[in-house]
């Protein structure tokens, strides 16, 4: 039997290494910059606004997201992807050349624009230029393209960052930038134009910033309580879930909340597993040095030991045709649910530290499985001009939950450091309510099968 070709087969190669290469710096970028902050704002003498540059990027980042989704299904994936590699760039150049740091935070919240349309128009062009059947294939090249940088990007950054300067983690990478993206260009020359218009999406600009806002409003508010300003920190809670509420409403499909079959089924549970993950993972070192002595290179190794199992995930879902997407969803998060329980069983009295690597290679696994596999679904169950956004909807679940899980799990931290709870607790219990969120997202899973899927398993 004739073996069909695979993603790097002569018709889609360009474009899978341009795919790669795009993501890899995305990725990179946004590993190095952690590296490279204290040398800047030390630099800049802004060690006051050390968390704006964060907040910056991840308000824009969703805009981006906001903006792109239509956008693409209007005009195809090369204009936003023009866009977004060059408003990326710019702001490569004003990090990396600012004074003040003003100008650094302006720069990441262009970086965060430019990551999000261009994210965006990749998912596009995975959706017009591959056959469904290489989609999964196509989707393991995104997260195997996280893996490298994670593997070396802290390392280079710091090199850069001691031996050249901090500012050359951001100069350095505008011209792998713009190489990455004439590859991607010139891939796109091929590309299918949309068969059909979408309605214009200008609304979608005003409600990705209000989301944005609504997270880091509520980011203020867990930090207003840990500081014993109750008062404040009802309103602000108030208002953050008011505008992330009143945002996501106009985002996120119709349904969302309440797991409707299909497409905002698959976007609520993205968001649910991004949550979970990005929160403990935000912890992992923290926990390891605190409770169990660990050096400082020793905690961040599960981080890597995570990447590699997120490889692996996600090259096993690009391979496995005979699981129903939504099984292997399934499975995927009871992966992680089992990570988590074990990560919480860590902080009892007396347990050891070690089996945290080969619990975050489980979670990393669960993760591989997972995302590309809510890409798929989403892309599977998505017309010609639905695409563009749809896929915009599942990034902005991901993004804004990853954001509300890492700051929840930091006002956690910071309840611990005021005494409130003891530490081991506060992560044991902060390991269980991420459990219980997988849990709950593998019992909602089944809802994200198309309706063939569910057909054929009945």
């Amino acid at each position: 039997m004739e073996r069909s070709p695979g993603v790097f087969a002569p018709q889609w190669r360009l474009t899978s290494i341009g795919i790669a290469v795009a993501i890899s710096l995305f990725a990179f970028e946004g590993l190095a910059v952690a590296t490279a902050m204290p040398s800047a704002v030390r630099d800049l003498d802004g060690l006051a606004f050390f968390g704006w540059p964060y907040s910056a990027f991840l308000v824009m980042n969703l805009v981006g997201l906001g903006v792109a989704g239509q956008w693409c299904d209007r005009v195809g994936p090369r204009r936003p992807l023009l866009t977004g590699i060059a408003v990326f760039t710019i702001g490569l150049l004003m990090a990396g050349s600012a004074t003040h740091m003003a100008v650094f935070v302006l720069g990441r919240g262009a970086q965060g624009i430019g990551v999000g349309l261009a994210s965006i128009a990749v998912f596009k062009i995975v959706a017009t230029a591959y056959p469904s059947h290489l989609r999964p294939k196509a989707l393991a090249i995104i997260s195997a393209a996280y893996v490298v940088p994670a593997l070396v990007g802290p390392v280079v950054a710091g090199t850069i960052t001691a031996h050249v300067g901090w500012r050359w983690v951001f100069l350095g990478l505008v011209p792998l930038v713009l190489g990455g993206g004439v590859t991607l260009i010139l891939a796109l020359r091929t590309s299918p134009a949309p068969s059909a218009a979408s309605p214009g999406g200008s609304r979608k600009l005003l409600f990705a910033l209000l989301a944005g806002i609504g997270v880091v409003v509520l980011q203020s508010a867990g930090n207003a309580v840990v500081a014993g300003r109750t008062a404040l920190a009802v309103v602000l809670l108030g208002a953050g879930l008011v505008a992330l509420g009143a945002g996501l409403r106009e985002l996120l499909p119709r349904g969302s909340t309440r797991l409707r079959r299909g497409v905002p089924a698959v976007v609520a549970v993205r968001g649910l597993l991004a949550g979970a993950f990005y929160a403990i993972e935000s912890v992992v070192p923290l926990t390891l040095v605190t409770l169990h002595g660990f050096g400082t290179a020793a905690a961040g190794l599960p981080l890597l030991a995570g990447a590699i199992g997120w490889w692996a995930g996600a090259q096993v879902q690009g391979r496995v045709a005979t699981v129903a997407r939504s099984a292997l969803l399934r499975w995927g998060l009871v992966a992680l649910v089992c990570c988590f329980v074990g990560m919480a069983a860590l902080c009892l009295p007396g347990a050891p530290g070690w089996p945290v690597y080969l619990l975050w290679i489980v979670g990393g696994l669960g993760m591989g499985v997972c995302v590309p596999t809510t890409g798929v679904l989403v892309l599977d169950q998505s017309t010609e001009d639905e695409t563009g956004a749809n896929s915009s909807a599942l990034q902005i679940s991901d993004v804004t939950a990853a954001g509300l899980g890492t700051s929840g799990a930091g006002v956690l931290v910071s309840a611990t450091a005021a005494g409130s709870l003891g530490f081991g607790a506060g992560m044991g219990v902060l390991g269980l309510l991420a459990a219980a969120v997988c849990g709950a997202a593998a019992v909602g899973a089944a809802r994200t099968a198309p309706v063939r899927e569910r057909a054929a398993v009945g």
